[in-house]
């Protein structure tokens, strides 16, 4: 699937983030090492896969499932939609935030899967592999984002993202309770969608993010600096006045959140979010 981005004139480049590219780099190594067989595939998935009915024994495959693929395509879409759909996300979040995120979506992936096992559903002792339960979260988060966002598919058919997300998220819905067996492991992709979109419309992500700004903002506030001249004083004082302003509307849309979720916020309050950001990265030189 080849695909472009428009959204509202927002143009986003193809520019590897710090973490969107580590992943990449770690899946695609992986990968090799098993299609070398310096590591053999049948041993990466038995060690490493998820087996919801071995989840207990083998803890640490909940979060090395995510490394390993069955073939070439498997790994190649899961990267192509993590190149396409990630970096815009590690932009506006940061990079902690971005792959917290991720790991969420993929760990909730493995976790259904062992629900599912429960009720007689998902793969039962049937190992899974794949970073799709975390892939279809990030495309989640980037159509809450930027939902009127182009892809194009094969070139040719143009579908907005939000569309896309939603019919994807309708066939694997009912490709995990209607039974297929096609041995794609369904309720991990279910997963990594519905915790995802729990995560990001309960607003932790974002009040957490913004409770870190507001730290920031009144430890500046209350920072003394001797020996500053009447124009630095006066200087400083207007910029503390400008920051209590910010730190009031903050506050302000922080309860707006906490009470109505993060869809409650109007256009132009997202925009001030967004700025107040970039601003505060720019000033502390924040890296991703």
């Amino acid at each position: 699937m080849r695909t472009a981005f428009r959204s509202g004139g927002i143009s986003f480049g193809y520019r590897l983030t710090p973490w969107v590219k580590r992943l990449i780099i770690a899946n695609a190594v992986f990968w090799l090492l098993t299609w070398t067989r310096l590591i053999p595939l049948e041993l990466a998935v038995e060690y490493l896969g998820f087996t919801a009915s071995e989840a207990l024994k083998e803890p640490w495959t909940i979060i090395t499932y995510m490394f390993v693929h069955g073939n070439f395509f498997h790994v190649f879409l899961n990267m192509l939609m993590l190149f396409f759909f990630g970096p815009p996300l590690e932009e506006r979040w940061g990079g902690k935030e971005f792959l917290k995120y991720y790991a969420i979506c993929g760990v909730a992936g493995a976790l259904f899967n062992v629900g599912a096992m429960a009720f007689g559903l998902g793969t039962g002792n049937i190992p899974i592999v794949g970073a799709s339960g975390a892939i279809y979260g990030i495309m989640l988060a980037y159509a809450l984002n930027w939902p009127n966002s182009l892809v194009w598919i094969y070139a040719i058919f143009p579908i907005k993202v939000k569309y896309l997300v939603i019919i994807l998220g309708a066939m694997t819905f009912f490709s995990a309770f209607g039974g297929a067996s096609d041995g794609i492991a369904h309720f991990a992709h279910l997963g990594g969608l519905v915790v995802g979109y729990i995560y990001l419309k309960k607003g932790w992500r974002v009040q957490l993010h913004w409770e870190g700004l507001k730290k920031r903002l009144r430890k500046r506030k209350l920072t003394v600096i001797s020996g500053q001249s009447n124009g630095d004083a006066r200087r400083r004082s207007t910029r503390s006045d400008e920051e209590t302003r910010m730190l009031e509307a903050v506050d302000k849309l922080l309860d707006k959140i906490a009470a109505h979720g993060i869809d409650s916020l109007t256009p132009e309050e997202r925009r001030f979010l967004d700025d107040v950001s970039r601003r505060r990265q720019r000033q502390h030189g924040v890296r991703h």
